[in-house]
């Protein structure tokens, strides 16, 4: 046996079964043995693409993912995506064949490549090491939550592995166990701090991010926010955690309905829960009030005041500090209420902490305007392009509720983000942390794969539609019953709402108008222009059909205005 196949085999057996990649003549005997061993591999039209797929379905499943990609151009094609995984701290498994001849068309410094976008590098070196440093490979992209690229020089693949390959054969030899994360529990004395802190809050919010996405973590974090009164809230990538929470703000941030900025502002206390209360979550800092103090809760001790500064850093995992968090309080109202002399007093205090932000005024405030479609707007619609919030209400009212989103990048992405609603934290995956264009359609393929249960939307504007386009294809080849919602504004909409105000040319930015749906008929699609609501119309019988070919929405979108968040999005540049 072939080091190439013996690794392919062993990677299958730690728990990679989902494979996206381009395959060429270095990754042919790699890829095919984890096919063999039973791996599922998903073939894409460029490497970019394959990346931005296995990070999404990384993400969306819970599992590691791997990419397979030729060697050079292979992986330089795919360094988007890498750079977006990594930034993510997605677990994804680069496999890329090197080549170590300097003179060679293909050479160049991978590793020195992988570091530069914040992946972590691996390499197998001998025949006799193979297997064990791909594993080690594995573990490292689980355990650390990193994105790893394992460089498999051409010549080391090509050797053979007599002793890899007697035990890959035995069938008496039990598989590799997949590698798990180890959830990390808090000190005593950090959770001790945090439930006084909690105790004393008022008005106590709570944001959750990334690292709550789970419903582990939920569960702990309405039963603690719940205890306290807190007010909930997630980031953009955990949107939808708190989904039916009568409490929940929906996302903080530049997202945020006006609502949801109000009352976060007014908070005593928050508390981030693995999210990194970056300039996005808080607005630069807009939404924390001079005097709340500020909480972060993670895994990691050193995303602990990365950002921001603040007043108490835990580290620990989300779920097991809110539980024990949770567990601390009960022990310390036991103790008071052994305390009779004080037993009204501290009574009232348990009350009114108890209270917090959920007040029946609050509560209806939040019900009847928390959402941005229930924040009235004027309609800017035309005979020939439809406002894109009254697109999206639309499209929320027309398509089920069980829907996994995929967006890109642009004026427009606000919109699906925050009026398409999504049934809990694995309804949107939200590819932003390199605010790269192009993204959008993998994104959604690759959470369609992870969540074939729910119907696959990809939203993207026309710049990142036409960036992403061979890759309509692969929705097509894979049966995929995927809606593909195209924002079209003719223009890189961004740049054009953030410096046409200054009266600079935009002829860079701007296009001729391009028929997408016809685009999109070329790889198959079923395909609607809307540029009205009774458009949607179409939209409506396909979705009642049955759904043999997917459907491409090109919506005209208006064209006059920038989206709200997009002053928030040009402060971070």
């Amino acid at each position: 046996m072939k080091v190439a196949e013996a690794v392919g085999r062993a990677l299958h057996s730690a728990g990679v079964g989902q494979v996206f990649g381009v395959v060429g003549s270095g990754n042919f005997h790699l890829t095919n043995a984890l096919v063999a061993a039973g791996s599922r591999f998903v073939a894409a039209r460029h490497e970019g693409g394959a990346a931005t797929m296995a990070d999404a379905y990384a993400r969306m499943s819970g599992e590691v993912a791997a990419l397979s990609v030729h060697q050079g151009p292979g992986l330089t094609n795919a360094m988007t995506g890498i750079a977006e995984a990594a930034k993510s701290r997605t677990p994804l498994l680069v496999l890329a064949p090197e080549v170590t001849e300097p003179r060679s068309n293909f050479y160049v410094d991978q590793e020195a490549l992988a570091r530069s976008v914040g992946a972590v590098t691996a390499r197998v070196t001998s025949a006799e090491d193979a297997v064990a440093q791909a594993l080690d490979a594995v573990r490292r992209a689980v355990c650390e939550r990193r994105t790893v690229l394992l460089n498999l020089p051409l010549a080391v693949q090509a050797l053979d592995v007599s002793d890899a390959s007697d035990a890959l054969d035995d069938a008496s030899t039990p598989a590799v166990v997949p590698p798990e994360r180890t959830p990390v529990d808090p000190e005593l004395a950090e959770v001790e701090a945090l439930t006084r802190v909690l105790e004393k809050a008022r008005r106590p919010v709570f944001v959750a991010g990334r690292g709550a996405r789970s419903p582990g973590a939920r569960d702990a974090l309405a039963a603690l926010a719940e205890r306290h009164g807190a007010l909930l809230a997630t980031s953009a990538v955990a949107r939808g955690l708190f989904h039916d929470d009568p409490w929940s703000l929906d996302v903080s941030g530049g997202f945020a309905s006006p609502l949801a900025a109000e009352l976060i502002q007014e908070a005593d206390l928050i508390v981030g829960w693995g999210c990194a209360l970056n300039m996005w979550t808080m607005r630069h800092g807009r939404l924390i009030g001079p005097d709340t103090t500020v909480v972060q809760v993670d895994d990691d001790a050193s995303a602990l005041g990365a950002h921001r500064e603040v007043h108490l850093g835990v580290t620990g995992d989300v779920a097991l500090t809110a539980r024990r968090a949770l567990e601390t309080d009960d022990a310390n109202r036991q103790a008071r209420q052994g305390e009779q002399a004080q037993q009204g007093q501290e009574s009232q205090r348990g009350q009114l902490a108890g209270q917090g932000f959920r007040t029946a005024d609050i509560g209806a405030a939040i019900a009847a305007r928390v959402r941005w479609r229930d924040v009235p707007y004027e309609d800017t619609s035309s005979r020939e392009r439809i406002d894109p919030r009254t697109l999206s209400i639309a499209l929320d009212d027309v398509l089920p509720a069980e829907r996994v989103i995929g967006v890109d990048s642009g004026n427009f992405m606000g919109y699906p983000s925050m009026y398409l609603s999504v049934p809990d934290e694995n309804g949107l995956c939200f590819t932003q942390a390199f605010q790269s264009i192009g993204l959008g359609l993998a994104t959604a393929i690759g959470a369609a794969l992870a969540r074939p249960d729910r119907l696959p939307v990809a939203a993207l504007g026309d710049g990142g539609a036409m960036m992403g386009a061979a890759e309509l294809d692969t929705v097509r080849r894979l049966g995929l019953p995927m809606v593909v919602v195209v924002y079209n504004d003719d223009a890189y909409g961004a740049e054009v709402h953030h410096f046409g105000p200054d009266g600079h040319p935009l002829d860079t930015v701007e296009f001729p108008p391009t028929d997408i749906a016809a685009v999109a008929r070329g790889y198959g699609f079923e395909a609607v222009t809307v540029r009205a609501r009774a458009d949607l119309k179409a939209v409506e019988d396909w979705l009642a059909g049955p759904r043999s070919a997917p459907l491409l929405i090109d919506a005209k979108v208006v064209a006059d205005r920038g989206a709200w968040w997009l002053e928030e999005a040009f402060h971070g540049h």
